[in-house]
């Protein structure tokens, strides 16, 4: 097994055991057990679970970023694309292996230990914050509205991984619709007649 292949094992095992369980309760065993790499050629690739921690949220933010950007720029009006980002959010949310925020999560838990991991979390974060600025650019609206968005999709982040539900895309699609004044059933530039509102389940 050549070291490109370890490598990919490793992030492959450590991203399923830290997303899934959380990086407290994995341990190294548990990454090498799942990836069939050695102990040895672990701890040469990654000397410390915290560099493993960084390279499998970097692999992941270029992954998440580039799924989010495909498939806004499928809509064609620049208003349809910032309503978009909360239709994938909502594609996201009903993965059935969908436990909230990796960035969150991870901050969670070593957010105050380990300015390594802080800076990441805030990396992609930024990142993020970027391309909803750009998006709210496009469609013509104060690059301020962007800051607004921003919390409405870390919002439902949060509230869909806690409760396990994908209502709150659409809550939160339907407030960014207010907000950007477009119609709340509006898809790549045309209204579409919205579902009937449930009540969000938080039981």
């Amino acid at each position: 097994m050549d070291e490109d292949t370890a490598r990919t094992r490793l992030l492959d095992a450590a991203e399923t055991l830290f997303y899934g369980r959380g990086i407290h309760a994995v341990g190294m065993d548990d990454v090498r057990t799942a990836s069939g790499v050695s102990l040895k050629r672990l701890y040469r690739l990654y000397p410390a679970k915290e560099q493993l921690v960084i390279a499998y949220l970097e692999r992941r933010d270029t992954r998440w970023r580039g799924r989010l950007a495909a498939s806004v720029a499928e809509q064609p009006d620049p208003v349809g694309r910032l309503l978009a980002v909360f239709d994938w959010l909502g594609t996201w949310f009903a993965e059935p292996d969908f436990r909230g925020c990796a960035w969150i999560n991870s901050f969670g838990e070593m957010g105050t230990t380990s300015p390594a991991v802080l800076a990441q979390v805030r990396h992609h974060k930024a990142a993020f914050h970027r391309y909803l600025v750009e998006l709210v650019t496009a469609a013509d609206r104060p690059a301020a509205l962007a800051d607004e968005l921003l919390l409405l999709a870390e919002g439902a982040m949060v509230t869909a991984g806690v409760f396990a539900t994908v209502e709150p895309a659409a809550r939160a699609r339907a407030a960014a619709a207010r907000l950007v004044g477009a119609p709340h059933g509006m898809r790549g530039g045309r209204e579409e007649v919205a579902p009937e509102s449930r009540a969000l389940r938080m039981t």
